[in-house]
């Protein structure tokens, strides 16, 4: 942190203001520059055990994980204010994709924020949110860089995001790496991007801690009185390189010169005390030879300690989970009854639109009585029944109110004023709380990195919600990458970080062309290993419903993955009855029900229809038998077993709409294979053959009758009428 030092009082000054505001608890994010500092001198970590890690052991009993390196790991602590006031610390663990760990330290803010809501119906929403404070550490050069500060700041005045207003500091050190301003943003300022939400810039000098104090309780007053972010921007410099073996004067010879020749914060501020009389020479020498003394004895404890564990494994292990897990998913009749009642039954003074009028109340009733639940109509069940449970239930995403194919209707708009209606939210008399928890229902911002971020915060801090994400279409997920990759897919085996969000992606090849085809299904199947994720596809209402009511009564948390349908939606075939949700359970593979055939084809999800479809035109149909594999991940190795062993001997077909080089084909065909291998005593012979489409760039192509085409030719060759 040398040459940054004055972000420790600053950081102090905020939390012991805060701290005597009552707020009880502070989330913090931040990169790696000065994070040392701030676990031991803020967060209150041991010395020995930082130096601890340094030896490269660690405790294995410590609340976070330790698969990533000691700049990413996250910690809680308690800070005390000088008159004795304490409020609880969060700094979230975090990746060195800098400044992603923003969206979701607000997500984890605003978690905590609605435990308090709710606990307090009474008391206003804005003294309520004064309670928790987000606080963001930022570099100069990664604020003005990366996107999804923008995006983050973006989510701050928003109704389904807002916190209250984050307390941003900049450590402007005035170099990114390697890269000085002039190379690294188009702006005067590093800040500048914050004049988009017309929030206050404090820009102060880091050689001077009084200023900056004050410069901290001015900006924390004004978050608190104001409830909008604020950005404290410290202009210090960084003494030494980009991390411990790196020489700056490499590329800035100028620069290090300067600053080799610069007085230290520490002395310049020794001396300034000195000047006021405030202390004295001894005094200073005392101070200092205590501190090292500290030090020294810390360390001298570190290599007794870290003998002690040289042979002690320093990653937890994920919580390992089955493919068929038995959970009690059923939904009790008299619920369902009581959420379809509620889904139709309008206020009087309500005027819906006509459509909706006829789609809503006359054909949700008929549905229900006649067995035919559709796709969004078993998802509200599950919502509806969840509520009464008293689970509460979080949606977002940027048309998830009515669904991007106007298929869900949480949200209901009058037609004469514009007023809201949210049926789920009025289960009960009186709406949320004794009785039923809340549905929180929320159309994003157009952005799929900070609000990703932001819902896995919001789990990772409530598991005892169920929350969901949805892309607009399956194909934008590929906007959170970066969020998928160092978060979603490998968050607990780094940092013992579980989570139960699930992303709803909808997917299914429609002739709607590359972008809105595919929700890289592949990608999320190549991450998968120690348990991390659920990756599912599936093809009726009643196993979406079963498993949405899973994620939450399940023990493991883990993030749930769904390829959702699009024309399934609507698909007459693609129903469900009452007795399945009340009676039935979750099925990651449902077999085809057929003792003989000539040939077992496999396949996922929506293409389930069409081949069936297809099938009907053969002279005998029943040649050919369908099984669904409804879960990727974990494999349900026993259900395919026990289905390729009824067709010993038959020609075994992987289906899928998806290029070969995409979808779940390289994913299934090993485990197939092996499959297959042993049930023949180790006969390498018999192998899964692939029906779909060839490999290719990009994930569909954009002209219809070529899609046409395509699907006419992959489904034959599902059926054998050619290979191919």
């Amino acid at each position: 942190l040398e040459g940054a030092e004055t972000m420790i009082p600053l950081l102090d000054a905020v939390l012991s203001d805060a701290a005597d505001q009552e707020t009880e608890d502070v989330v913090i994010g931040m990169a790696h520059r000065g994070r040392l500092n701030v676990l031991t001198n803020i967060l209150g970590k041991p010395y020995d055990k930082v130096f601890v890690e340094f030896e490269g052991t660690i405790d294995p009993e410590a609340v976070h994980g330790s698969g990533d390196v000691k700049y990413h790991l996250g910690q809680t602590g308690t800070h005390t204010s000088p008159n004795g006031a304490t409020t609880r610390l969060t700094l979230a663990s975090n990746p060195s994709h800098l400044e992603a760990v923003n969206p979701v330290v607000e997500g984890m803010a605003r978690a905590k924020q609605q435990r308090i809501v709710e606990a307090n119906p009474e008391t206003s929403e804005k003294t309520l949110r004064d309670r928790v404070l987000p606080v963001l550490i930022h570099g100069d050069a990664a604020f003005a860089g990366q996107g999804v500060v923008a995006e983050t700041l973006n989510l701050s005045q928003l109704e389904g995001y807002r916190t209250g207003g984050t307390v941003h500091l900049v450590v402007n050190n005035q170099i990114g790496f390697t890269t000085l301003p002039m190379h690294s943003r188009s702006s005067a300022y590093a800040t500048d991007i914050a004049r988009m939400i017309q929030a206050p810039i404090f820009h102060v000098n880091g050689d001077d801690p009084e200023a900056a104090v004050r410069v901290a309780r001015l900006a924390l007053d004004y978050r608190n009185v104001f409830n909008k972010d604020v950005v404290i921007d410290m202009v210090c410099y960084r003494k030494y390189g980009h991390n411990e073996g790196d020489e700056p004067g490499y590329t800035q010879p100028l620069m290090y010169d300067d600053i080799g020749n610069h007085r230290s914060v520490r002395k310049l501020y020794l001396e300034l005390l000195l000047r006021r009389g405030e202390l004295t020479p001894a005094d200073a020498e005392a101070i200092l030879d205590d501190f090292k003394a500290k030090l020294d004895r810390a360390f001298e404890e570190t290599k007794e300690l870290a003998e002690r564990r040289r042979d002690a494994d320093p990653i937890p292990a994920p919580v390992p989970v089955e493919a068929d897990e038995p959970v009690e998913t059923a939904a009790d009749r008299d619920a369902l009854e009581r959420v379809m009642e509620t889904l139709v039954s309008l206020p009087d003074d309500f005027a819906v639109h006509k459509k909706l009028g006829r789609l809503i109340v006359d054909r949700r009733r008929k549905q229900f009585e006649e067995g035919q639940i559709d796709w969004a109509f078993a998802e509200a069940l599950a919502f509806g029944t969840l509520l009464l449970e008293g689970t509460p239930v979080r949606l977002s995403g940027q048309d998830s109110g009515r669904g991007t194919f106007s298929q869900r209707h949480a949200i209901l708009h009058d037609q004469t004023d514009g007023h809201r209606y949210i049926p789920l939210n009025r289960l009960v008399e009186g709406g949320p709380g004794e009785g039923q928890a809340r549905f929180q229902v929320y159309d994003s911002l157009l952005s799929e990195y900070a609000a990703l971020g932001f819902e896995f915060g919001y789990s990772v801090e409530d598991p005892s919600a169920l929350v969901l994400w949805e892309a607009q279409f399956g194909d934008f997920v590929n906007g959170a990458q970066i969020m998928i990759d160092q978060f979603i897919t490998a968050g607990e085996a780094k940092w013992g970080q579980t989570s139960s969000l699930t992303m709803l992606l909808p997917h299914g090849f429609e002739g709607q062309g590359p972008e809105h085809s595919s929700g890289r299904l592949e990608r999320f199947l190549q991450a998968c290993a120690e348990d991390n994720i659920i990756v599912a596809n599936y093809s009726t209402p009643a196993n979406y419903f079963h498993a949405l009511r899973r994620q939450v009564k399940r023990d493991a948390k883990k993030p749930l993955i769904v390829m959702t349908p699009k024309s399934l939606l609507r698909l007459p075939e693609a129903v469900a009855s009452v007795d399945e949700l009340s009676d039935g359970e979750y099925r990651p593979f449902i077999a085809s029900g057929q003792e003989a055939a000539d040939r077992l084809v496999i396949c996922s999800g929506k293409v389930y229809y069409d081949v069936m479809k297809a099938r009907e035109a053969l002279d005998r149909p029943a040649s050919v038998a369908v099984a669904r594999l409804e879960q990727f991940y974990p494999f349900p190795d026993a259900a395919v077993r026990e289905e390729l062993a009824r067709f010993r001997d038959k020609p075994v077909v992987w289906l899928q709409e998806e290029p070969a080089n995409m979808g779940a084909w390289t994913f299934v065909r090993p485990r197939l294979d092996a499959l297959l291998e042993d049930l023949h005593d180790g006969d390498c012979s018999h192998r899964a053959l692939y029906a779909g489409r060839r490999a290719a760039a990009s994930p569909a192509t954009g002209s219809a009758a070529v899609h046409a085409a395509e699907q006419e030719r992959l489904l034959r060759s599902a059926l054998g009428i050619e290979e191919g």
